[in-house]
């Protein structure tokens, strides 16, 4: 795909980017998805403050240079502990730390952070200013409209002009309420409707201010729609199980040609990652995880999926399989057949 909506004649780092899942967006993921976009931001998967002062840190942290631009999500409600977890952050080279308040599960709930900081927008605010304070890399929030039976117009201003007013570079709003009791947090990421109108009216409040949208858009199409009312779009689920999409993100959304020209050479372009990893005692299986969905919409792209998830477990799984199931797939697009 070429064209698309022209960047802004001032660069904006936060125009796309992947959202941070758990369980989903590790390092091994992160490494693959810049194979595909050398522009789209990367998060990692949240972190909680107690975890990077106090737990393996370059297990939990560490990420391969080649991941810029490339962002720290923290969950913490405590300004003076996510002040020390922002520090080891940028000292890890961060390029931005983010501050979760939108995750809805219990475990957040019980440790005080996540979406239940809705309600307490001037905690945020002195947490991001004891992080800003600490750090010279951006610090950003993600959110979301509000929990439970707040009122999202209110909600919603009063957490942007706490954590904007404390030095906030960014504020994503996922477009729908948290329901903190009631729904699981896989229900919280559909069951809510979305409401995009919400998160426009707020950029229009802060002409000046970066704010980004996320929930719910599933294709570039969707986000260059979006992208005429805010200033970026954070793409979640979409952008992992059909992560070929960000094959055409640098070309469509910030004029620059993509650095690989299909799924075939990104795999190519992974192998000396999945090798290291491989000589360092990584199982093959936690990296071609997050390739299954690479190939949807080819002949053969089934086989492919089934070959990983299979031969890629077993013992002496390596580049060879990759290889193999990419064999099995057409080079020419097509629909799918059951292979």
């Amino acid at each position: 795909m070429t064209g698309g909506s022209k960047p802004s004649s001032e660069f904006n780092p936060w125009r796309l980017s992947v959202a941070p899942m758990m369980d989903w967006t590790d390092r091994h993921c992160r490494v693959f998805h810049r194979i595909l976009s050398r522009r789209v931001r990367l998060y990692s998967e949240m972190v909680t403050t107690g975890a990077v002062l106090h737990g393996p840190r370059e297990r939990l942290i560490g990420f391969d240079p080649a991941e810029h631009p490339v962002a720290l999500q923290l969950g913490g409600s405590e300004p003076a502990a996510l002040a020390a977890a922002a520090r080891i952050g940028a000292e890890h080279g961060y390029d931005e730390i983010n501050l979760n308040v939108g995750c809805p599960s219990d475990r957040v709930q019980d440790g005080r952070f996540g979406a239940c900081l809705m309600r307490e927008p001037g905690l945020v605010g002195d947490c991001v200013a004891a992080m800003s304070a600490a750090v010279a890399v951006p610090v950003t929030v993600k959110c979301r409209l509000g929990v439970d039976d707040q009122d999202t117009e209110e909600a919603l201003s009063r957490m942007a002009e706490s954590v904007f007013a404390a030095g906030a570079a960014h504020l994503v709003v996922h477009a729908r309420k948290a329901w903190l009791q009631g729904l699981s947090p896989k229900e919280n990421r559909d069951v809510p409707p979305l409401d995009y109108g919400r998160v426009h009216r707020l950029k229009l409040s802060y002409p000046d201010r970066v704010i980004a949208i996320n929930g719910g858009i599933a294709t570039l199409a969707g986000a260059e729609a979006q992208l005429a009312h805010v200033d970026g779009v954070m793409i979640g689920r979409a952008a992992y199980h059909e992560p070929a999409l960000l094959l055409d993100a640098d070309p469509l959304l910030f004029g620059e040609p993509a650095p690989v020209a299909d799924g075939f050479e990104a795999l190519e372009r992974f192998e000396p990652y999945c090798a290291a990893r491989l000589a360092e005692g990584v199982r093959l299986s936690s990296m071609t995880r997050h390739l299954l969905g690479i190939f949807n919409g080819r002949p053969g792209a089934r086989a492919f999926r089934r070959h990983l998830a299979t031969a890629g477990t077993r013992p002496g799984a390596g580049l060879h399989t990759i290889r193999e199931a990419a064999a099995l797939v057409s080079r020419e697009p097509g629909l799918e057949r059951a292979a």
